[in-house]
Parts: structure tokens; sequence; C-alpha cells
């Protein structure tokens, strides 16, 4: 099997437009929720979220590409320029025909069906723009990518929840690694920070209306955020060839199923996905460091993974650092893994481990370190990005050092 490497990295969010933006945002600690700025919020129950803020899209793309593009597959494409731009890679010929797209989303063009959905219903209009359903579907992001960097290998979208990231990334790292291709492009992104798209939120009685705070004993919800993530994952002697910078390697991933609740977590499931990738990566409990976890700031899971962690790793895990950087960026539901995954790179690459903030009261059910309100230099290794979704799916990637 065939080893993967990261050779480049993007984001938007609402932590910033760019990687080095996100990761100094992460460094200091400092929260991207805020109030919401959108149509009829004063109707919201919850009025805050971590909203990219001074997006210009007209700066980015033209008129046509405009009426085109949905917000997420707006920040899909920032994202992948800059990943792609990074990696230095340029797709032609062989290259261009093997390599492809894996993108993670849950909700699709939400701000397209808002809009949509208010022409049609509150305006009384009984025709819409003829690109709305390829402004709205789920693999737009995905297809638009392929497009714009002529990537003809296999490209598709994957939507679980809030795993579809990991789960997009697992795929690409799987045929990266058997062979099939070698660069893929892959993350994920979301834009659910609309009237509808927060109103569908509400009613799952899930959110907090003041802040994001994980593992706190006073945490009361999460906190929705949009945006998207970016990778080249390449094989290693592909990257070599050409001179590239290794951010990070992965080296292993697990996915399972609860098969219990659509909603409620499983401990049982979240611990057969981690202890899956540390044997799909051969990796001893040992040799991990840094957990970015799940983490959404909600009772139930919080206090499910704490405890599928400890049952895990044991006596280890006294020893380990597990964060939630949704406390500063928001749970971005399809796309929040992408954004993660960052954070797991500077764990292992800079040797810097993002915090945990909004951390206010301890929680004897959340008893793991959880780098409370300012990052840490560390020596990390080995690094583990968790995902758990709504239907029980789960999905864990494993990082190390290159």
């Amino acid at each position: 099997m065939k080893r993967v490497v990261i050779t480049g990295a993007g984001t938007v969010n609402a932590l910033g437009h760019n990687v080095d933006q996100t990761l100094e945002a992460m460094r200091e600690g400092r929260c991207g929720i805020g109030p919401l700025d959108l149509r009829d919020v004063e109707r919201l129950a919850v009025q805050i979220g971590a909203q990219v803020q001074d997006f210009e899209s007209e700066k980015l793309f033209n008129r046509q590409q405009i009426a085109l593009f949905d917000r997420f597959t707006q920040f899909a494409l920032v994202a992948a320029r800059e990943a792609i731009g990074q990696s230095g890679l340029e797709f032609h010929g062989d290259l261009a025909a093997k390599s492809g797209v894996v993108f993670g989303n849950s909700g699709g063009g939400m701000q397209t069906l808002d809009e949509n959905y208010r022409t049609v219903y509150e305006d009384g209009k009984n025709r819409v723009h003829p690109f709305v359903v390829p402004k709205l579907m789920n693999n737009a992001a995905a297809s638009h990518v392929s497009m714009e960097f002529n990537l003809k290998g296999p490209s598709f979208t994957v939507a679980s929840a809030c795993a579809s990231s990991n789960h997009a990334m697992a795929q690409a790292f799987q045929m990266v690694q058997s062979g099939m291709s070698p660069v893929m492009i892959t993350g994920g992104a979301e834009s659910m920070l609309c009237f509808g798209g927060v109103k569908a939120w509400e009613g799952l009685r899930v959110m907090s209306k003041d802040a994001c705070r994980p593992f706190s004993a006073n945490r009361n919800g999460m906190v929705q955020g949009e945006g998207a993530g970016a990778f080249v994952f390449e094989e290693l002697e592909h990257a070599k060839a050409r001179g590239a910078d290794v951010l990070a390697e992965i080296v292993g991933f697990a996915m399972s199923s609860d098969a219990a609740d659509i909603v409620m977590p499983s401990k049982q499931g979240a611990a057969r996905a981690i202890s899956g990738a540390l044997e799909n990566a051969r990796l001893n409990r040992e040799d991990v460091g840094y957990i970015n976890a799940h983490g959404t700031g909600t009772a139930a899971n919080d206090k499910t993974e704490c405890s599928a962690v400890a049952d895990v790793f044991g006596p280890h895990a006294d020893a380990l650092m597990m964060s939630s950087t949704k406390s500063m960026h928001g749970h971005l539901i399809g796309g929040t893994g992408a954004v993660e995954l960052l954070a797991c790179i500077m764990a292992v690459r800079d040797g810097i481990v993002a915090p945990t903030i909004g951390y206010e009261e301890a929680d004897p059910e959340c008893a793991i370190d959880v780098v409370p309100n300012e990052a840490r230099d560390a020596n990390v290794e080995v690094a583990l990005s968790n995902a758990f979704a709504f239907g029980g799916l789960n999905a864990v990637l494993a990082l190390r050092r290159f």
C-alpha cells in the first residue's frame, strides 16, 4: 500500500479567509462566533453563529459564476484554490485523468433553497432561475472544483451529516493509498446560515443562544458555523519526485455505525471508530498525543465522546490532550471535519495544540485534558480527528508528523 501525504491546505471560515489567518486565530484562542447578520434574524430564537465575514464574491468570481455558485460552492472553490496553489500542482495529461475530488457536504445549496422558497411561497412567483437545481445540488462544489482544475478522475460528494468531511477524506485517502489516484483533492464545505437553515436546526433544541462551551459543565448547546476546508492528498513518492513540501502524513482511518438512534450518540460506536483508526494506522494507544474532538458543546455528545476516549485509551487517556475547535469556528456540519483537520496538522507539524475556548466549569464526566482556553506548545507525533454524526455515523482520521 502506498503512503499518503498532505501537500496543500486551504480554507475559508469564520476565523479567517485562508490557512494562515485560521491557524493564527486558533493559536490565539480567538472566537469567530457572533451575532448573525441575515434576513429575518429577529424571527429566530437562535441569533448567533460563526459566519464568514467580509467575503466579497464579486472579487473572486465573475457574474456568470456567481449566478451558478451557491455560497457553499464558492467557499469550496476558494479553499481548493489555496490548497492546490500551495501544492504547486498543475493537472494535465495522465495526472489530470487519474486525479479527482471527494468533498463532504450535508445541506447542499441551502442558501439557494432558502432564497427560492421565498420567491415561490412568499413572493408568489411562478418561475425560478433555470440554474436553481445545479446550484443547490450537493455535488455542485466537487463538480466545480473538478472543472476549474481539470480533474478528470473519480469525483463525487459524500453526505453523512456532521461526519461528511471525514468520510470524504477517508475515501480520498483510500484511493491514493490503493494506487487508484496519485492525487485527490478533498475536504468539505457547508453554508447553512440562512433563515431556513437556522430555523430547522432550532427545532432540534440542541442550539446555544449565547456561546459554544464544549466540555464545560455549563455548556448549553452547539453553535453553527460555515465555510470550507480543502486538502491535496498525494502519494508520497509522487510528492518526493517533484520536491513537494509535506504538511503531514495520513496514516489511517476507520468508520463505524451506531445502528442505534438517529440523534443520540453511542459510546460503543464512537469507541469502535477510534480503536479502528488506531488499528488501521498500526498505531499504539501511547503514540497518540492529541485528539481534535467532535466536541459540539451538547451534553450528550461531550460526555459520550469523553467516555469513548477513556474506554479506548485506558490509563493513557490521562496523558492525552483533546480540544474542540468548534468553540471558535462553530459547527460547520458537513464541512466541519475539514476545518478541524487544520488543527491536527498544526499540532503535528508546528507543535501547537489549539484550545477549547469558553471553558468555565469542570465536568466530572469530561475529565480529559481539554486544553482549556489557551493554546499549548506540545510535542505531538500523532493526532486523531473525530467526527460523530446524526444517524450514528462515525469517522476518525489519524495523522502523523512527517
